[in-house]
């Protein structure tokens, strides 16, 4: 193998590490996976013909960012899915152009993806105080548009305590929190919710992916996943959640991400394939 190609495979080997975040980034910023799906190619479409902006980046994943930020921009925020044209997608596409240019995506860059403010300055093309200023216009504007009743789906008492005290703090009703997929389905029955905000793996070895799917069957709510096992959801095999927290979470990413999701009133059902 000649030296070149081992630079191109280890180039391809990188930029394929860090797409899942994109496409967990691209989902979120648009409410979809099948309009974030769309962005995240035409980003690699773009790298296979010019590579620079990535090479170039400190990081092979901030110059990934900032390539898609390019095409998003340029896009007008949107691509025009025909597949796509229910209420719900109208509806976010409604919410996102209303909001000020670059909140959202700072925002998310930020709480979800973990950008420093420098690093999103550099993504977005923007200095440190347009960062910042973004940054609390979108989380005013996001919590003045969003609220609602939220289950939360979590079998360990201390984490599920934390997450009650996040959502109430936002302005939101908990309606309970369940710790298996019966004690979900049973809890989504007696008091229907807006939001549901679940782990994947539960106390008695049942499926929060189950949980919600069962769940979905009988709702049209947006869902937030928090697992410590991000791998079983981003695998790009079967449709994905467009809100993704890792465990061990900060509390701006719950804020964010429940907030977000809320705000779309929409949801990516994960049905097993």
């Amino acid at each position: 193998m000649t030296e070149s190609n081992t630079m191109d495979n280890t180039f391809s080997d990188h930029v394929a590490a860090e797409l899942p975040y994109l496409r967990r980034y691209a989902r979120a910023l648009t409410g979809s996976q099948g309009r974030g799906d769309k962005y995240a190619v035409a980003t690699l479409d773009v790298i296979l013909r010019d590579r620079s902006t990535v090479e170039e980046a400190p990081t092979i994943k901030e110059g990934l960012f900032r390539c898609f930020h390019a095409i998003w921009v340029t896009s007008g925020r949107q691509l025009s899915i025909e597949d796509e044209v229910d209420g719900l997608a109208r509806k976010a596409q409604d919410h996102l152009a209303a909001l000020t240019t670059n909140a959202r995506e700072v925002l998310l860059l930020k709480t979800i993806e973990g950008f420093t403010r420098e690093e999103i300055g550099r993504i977005i093309e923007a200095d440190d105080t347009e960062v910042t200023q973004l940054l609390d216009i979108a989380i005013a504007e996001i919590a003045a548009s969003s609220s609602g009743a939220v289950m939360i789906i979590e079998d360990e008492p201390i984490i599920a305590a934390d997450l009650e005290d996040i959502v109430t703090d936002l302005g939101h009703r908990v309606t309970g929190v369940a710790r298996t997929r019966t004690e979900a389905v049973a809890l989504g029955k007696a008091d229907k919710p807006s939001l549901i905000l679940a782990d994947i793996q539960l106390a008695d070895n049942s499926s929060g992916i189950d949980a919600v799917n069962d769940l979905l069957e009988g709702l049209d709510v947006p869902v937030v996943f928090i697992t410590a096992f991000p791998e079983r959801l981003l695998t790009g095999d079967r449709p994905e959640p467009a809100f993704l927290i890792s465990k061990p979470f900060k509390v701006d990413q719950v804020r964010s991400a429940v907030s977000q999701a809320l705000f779309f009133s929409t949801t990516e059902t994960l049905h097993n394939s």
